[in-house]
C-alpha cells in the first residue's frame, strides 16, 4: 500500500505541473492569478507530505507552521493581485495581457533615452 506522504506528494506536484501550464497558456489575469493560486496549493501540500511520519509518531510542526504562515500570506498576495488586476482593467480597459508580436520584443529595437 502507497504510503498517505506519497500520494500527498504526488498531487501536490500535479498541481504545481497543472497550475504552470495554466499560468503560461492564459494571457487573461485573473486566470493566471488562479494558475498562481494552485501553484501555490500545490507547494503547500508537497510542504505537508514532506512533515509526515509514521502514524504512532506526530508530525513535524515546522512544515505545519510554514504552511499556515504561507496560507495567510498566500491570501493577502492573493488580494493585492486582485487589487492590480482592476486597477490595470480601469486604466487599459482590458483584463488580459495585450500579446506580443515577433517585433515588438524590447532587445529588437533600441529606444532614445528621455530628454
Amino acid at each position: 500500500m502507497i504510503a498517505s506522504a506519497t500520494i500527498f506528494g504526488l498531487c501536490g506536484a500535479a498541481l504545481i505541473g497543472l497550475g504552470l501550464y495554466s499560468y503560461v497558456t492564459n494571457r487573461h489575469l485573473l486566470r493566471r492569478l488562479l494558475a498562481f493560486n494552485v501553484i501555490g496549493s500545490g507547494i503547500f501540500l508537497l510542504l505537508g507530505a514532506s512533515g509526515a511520519r509514521l502514524p504512532l509518531v506526530a508530525a513535524d510542526p515546522v512544515p505545519q507552521a510554514l504552511i499556515i504562515t504561507g496560507i495567510v500570506v498566500a491570501l493577502a498576495a492573493t488580494a493585492l493581485g486582485v487589487g492590480l488586476v482592476l486597477a490595470y482593467a480601469r486604466v487599459t480597459g482590458r483584463t488580459s495581457l495585450p500579446e506580443d508580436s515577433a517585433g515588438d520584443s524590447a532587445g529588437d529595437t533600441p529606444q532614445e533615452p528621455p530628454r
